[in-house]
């Protein structure tokens, strides 16, 4: 009998089995029960089988794979239930033969291993093979064996039951068994959470929705199937990002659904030109942070895109792969790899700039760093409430010493929009809050980008690694006197002084570079001395010439003199501010302006009076920014 049908297939296999006019014996592999190929080819009369054969393997492989809750077991079972339907509907013969096998067998049992048992029972009963692996297809012709081959067809894009969840302004859905749906509506800045069902829905409409999610993501070109374990799976379908979970991992069938409302040029964004200038040109090591649902992937995507459109060759990391990007963009999934994999490829394949989206593990982080140190421009996604935590979660994974390097910008997005940016260097200083020269180290420094101010020290305290604020401290009138004290001391060596004292015991001095030299002495013996001779610990640095320009630049006013009191007016640009006032070059005093732009002076008091004479005089009276080591002030009479 055997050998009489594998004649007829024979015979049959020249003019292809898919379309046979006459009842033959079917053997399917994994493949097409999976992707419900073969129910359809019957149905649709494509296929009209005298039996239907399946290998208690295939079976007993569904079973484990239902039983650890994955989308394969739930699908293939299905499947079975609708072939034995059809056997009732149209007359043929479902059978189960084969070894089922033992139970330390299937444990790992692999899905290759299904279809080899799936070809040999077909030789052995004189079936034609059904499959859609090109692969399988081609070993069992290479064995003699009658093969059906039948492509799965791309499925049209019909409309999901999940989508009639969803409307225009509809950021995520969230669906759970025994409860009515729910979305969040509206943007990263403004949203709204509210009920989209009346009714709540049953373990059997979940059970649904995610059989027809998974059923469309292994046969859409725009559909994966990301990661799938015991009891969850996530599933990138289109513009979706779909989470599946089941108990026992959860106490009852979920589906959370996440899709991106907005898509956003880095115009957009309105960066100013300064940051657009850094992540152009020199920003190799950038972190995008924010808390969940901020914006972040939706600036990265728009980074890429920039990146993209001015000739730059770009790829992204993903897990899932949920940007929205254009087909010249090469993205790949972390989920169906591995870090070294991931670490090949884009090493061979150089691209200039690569996003790492959603970095959540230490391998993650290594990788970037590895990337980073091998000169990849990489751009990383990570999960922050600061700006500073992004750094953060780097510590204890990366060397302290090397952060810098892999690192040189921090962008925060929140509520759709950059709100803060930070920038990172190395140095060796003392650390702010001490003293004693002793005790520098190397520090990293993160300064605001956009105002340079220093925000944060990273360095290391024993066995510890500190994150410290550094907080803006108001000078005290006697730090003030110091401060002036110790430039009158370095005027012997240069006019162009100032200095700065950061505590009782310490004070940083900038200079000009020709003088530096001259203060320092051979081998430091000078500033040594004079360090006794102040009792003081002192930094000596080189002077920024355009600051202390901008520092020195002149202020328009006018000057009124009134009977008590000296009237001095600005722009109100400097209302609350400190100006200083200096007579032939030399310094008189501090104020403060008010807050229409007015800084008055008594009369009565000596500083008034020589103000009044060197106006009455006509002398060269100059309004200027006020230097931070002045510490005194007087405030203006409003």
């Amino acid at each position: 009998m055997a050998a009489k049908a594998r004649r007829r297939l024979s015979d049959k296999a020249e003019s292809g089995i898919a379309d046979a006019s006459r009842p033959v014996a079917l053997v399917p592999d994994l493949s097409v029960i999976t992707d419900r190929l073969l129910s359809k080819g019957i149905a649709a009369a494509r296929l009209r089988p005298e039996q239907v054969i399946l290998h208690e393997a295939l079976v007993a492989f569904l079973e484990r794979e239902s039983n650890e809750n994955r989308a394969a077991g739930f699908l293939g079972l299905r499947e079975i239930e609708r072939l034995r339907g059809l056997a009732e509907k149209t007359g043929f013969k479902l059978d189960f033969l084969g070894e089922r096998p033992r139970q330390h067998d299937l444990i790992n049992m692999a899905s290759w291993e299904i279809d080899s048992l799936a070809r040999a029972l077909a030789f052995e009963e004189g079936a034609a093979l059904v499959t859609s692996n090109v692969l399988v297809k081609r070993l069992a012709e290479a064995k003699g064996i009658a093969v059906v081959f039948l492509e799965a067809k791309r499925a049209a894009e019909k409309r999901l039951k999940l989508e009639g969840f969803f409307d225009e302004s509809t950021m995520s859905i969230h669906l759970k068994e025994g409860v009515a749906a729910w979305a969040k509506k509206g943007y990263p800045s403004s949203w709204s959470f509210s009920p989209v069902s009346k009714k709540a829905l049953s373990r059997e409409d979940i059970q649904e929705i995610s059989r027809e999610i998974i059923e469309n993501a292994k046969v859409r070109d725009d559909g994966f199937v990301e990661i799938e374990r015991q009891c969850s799976t996530i599933v990138q379908l289109g513009s979706f990002r779909i989470v599946i979970s089941m108990p026992p991992l959860s106490d009852g069938w979920e589906i959370t659904a996440v899709r991106p409302v907005k898509r956003l040029s880095l115009a957009d964004y309105r960066l100013s030109e300064k940051l657009m200038k850094r992540v152009s040109e020199q920003a190799e090591g950038i972190l995008i942070a924010g808390s969940p649902g901020a914006g972040k992937s939706t600036f990265a995507q728009a980074l890429a895109e920039y990146y993209f459109n001015n000739n730059r060759i770009v790829k992204t990391v993903e897990a899932p792969r949920d940007l929205v990007l254009p087909n010249g963009i090469t993205r790949y999934s972390i989920s169906h790899g591995d870090q070294q994999e991931i670490h090949d490829i884009l090493l061979l394949s150089r691209p200039d700039y690569t996003v790492f989206d959603e970095m959540r593990n230490t391998p993650d982080f290594q990788l970037f760093a590895d990337m980073r140190l091998a000169g990849i421009g990489i751009v990383g996604v990570v999960h922050a409430t600061k700006a500073v935590d992004a750094i953060q979660r780097f510590i204890g994974r990366i060397e302290l010493g090397v952060i810098p390097q892999i690192i040189d910008t921090v962008i925060f997005v929140k509520d759709g929009f950059v709100s803060k940016v930070l920038s990172l260097n190395m140095t060796v200083k003392v650390p702010s809050g001490m003293s004693e020269a002793d005790l520098a180290r190397p520090v990293v420094v993160v300064n605001d980008f956009e105002t340079k101010k220093l925000e944060f020290e990273i360095y290391s305290y024993g066995e510890e690694t500190v994150v410290m604020p550094v907080r803006d401290t108001q000078k005290s009138p006697v730090q003030g006197l110091a401060a002036r004290a110790v430039e009158g001391f370095f005027k012997q060596y240069s006019d162009d002084v100032r200095a700065e004292m950061l505590s009782e015991h310490s004070c940083v001095v900038h200079l000009p570079s020709q003088a530096i030299a001259k203060v320092i002495g051979r081998q430091g013996k000078n500033i040594e001395q004079i360090e006794k001779s102040l009792g003081i610990s002192i930094d000596v640095r080189e002077m920024d010439t355009k600051s202390e320009d901008n520092r020195n630049k002149r202020i328009m006013f006018d000057a009124k003199i009134t009977k008590k009191h000296v009237v001095l007016s600005v722009d109100s640009v400097f209302s609350n501010k400190n100006l200083s006032i200096y007579i032939e070059g030399d310094y008189l005093m501090s104020a403060n302006v008010g807050k229409q732009g007015v800084v008055k002076i008594s009369r009565k008091n000596k500083i008034g009076k020589v103000l009044v004479d060197a106006i009455n005089m006509k002398e060269d009276v100059a309004l200027k920014p006020a230097s931070s080591c002045n510490g005194l002030e007087t405030r203006s009479e409003s």
